[in-house]
């Protein structure tokens, strides 16, 4: 029974510090457009977002359930898109079988940085960069996880030694972590002249990456807000209704 006792004991510690996440700081909540029950997406946000994914994040993380027409909903027009896709190519086949590529078009996914796995691992010291299409859902904490995983690269505290091509990094588990800060200040210029500070690019790629996640979350909305309203005009005229009804019964 003493054995018993001190097999449970050690189990449930084991199982608290999981759950706990020790070694990492939970993320701070962030006060996001697109989190309440009416909330939208921020266009020009999304917009910044994707310019940091673009010219920051796309040189290691893929995007492979993205298609660049699916950029319409940021408020980029027809012309946009096609241009923007033209810039990336295709990987196919002629007509003789041979491998070529040709430039990719608005029904394409977002193209890969890397041909493969293998490839990835190699570019980044074994370790494999995930694709971003669902990486808010993907991640306990969501957005705010995000952020603040991309905002929380410090140098090493005092006694801690970082094994071989690590990085410390505040909210991550274990708080060693193979991606090198991706961000510092100025690192893009925004089009729209929007100051890109490290926090600014976190937030705004987030958006973006959120939005990836969820895009049809608007639309779920809006009808969300139809369905209530619906359901609240029905429920006064069956309330009205019903006490017709009972009157005549007396």
């Amino acid at each position: 029974m003493k054995l018993r006792a001190v097999f449970l004991t050690l189990l449930f510690c084991g199982i608290s510090s999981f759950v706990r996440g020790e070694g990492h700081t939970p993320p701070p909540k962030n006060d996001w457009s697109f989190k309440s029950p009416i909330g939208t997406f921020d266009r020009a946000a999304l917009q910044r977002g994707f310019q940091v994914y673009k010219e920051v994040c796309s040189t290691c993380h893929s995007m492979n359930l993205v298609s660049y027409r699916n950029l319409r909903d940021l408020g980029f027009s027809h012309g946009e898109v096609k241009a923007i896709a033209k810039q990336y190519q295709v990987p196919t086949l002629n007509d003789e079988g041979e491998s070529i590529t040709r430039p990719a078009e608005s029904q394409d996914a977002f193209v890969s940085p890397y041909p493969n796995e293998k490839a990835a691992r190699a570019a980044n010291n074994g370790a494999y960069p995930p694709d971003l299409s669902l990486i808010v859902k993907a991640r306990n904490g969501g957005a705010d996880y995000v952020k603040a995983l991309l905002v929380g690269f410090k140098e090493p505290p005092a006694g801690v030694t970082l094994n071989p091509g690590m990085h410390y990094n505040v909210y991550f588990q274990g708080n060693q972590i193979a991606m090198a800060e991706p961000l510092k200040e100025g690192l893009v210029t925004y089009t729209d002249g929007t100051k890109a500070t490290v926090e600014q690019m976190a937030d705004d790629v987030v958006t973006f990456l959120s939005w990836a996640a969820e895009p049809e979350m608007e639309a779920r909305k809006r009808l969300g807000i139809k369905v209530l309203i619906y359901l609240s005009v029905f429920s006064v005229m069956m309330y009205f209704a019903l006490r017709r009804v009972r009157r005549h019964i007396k």
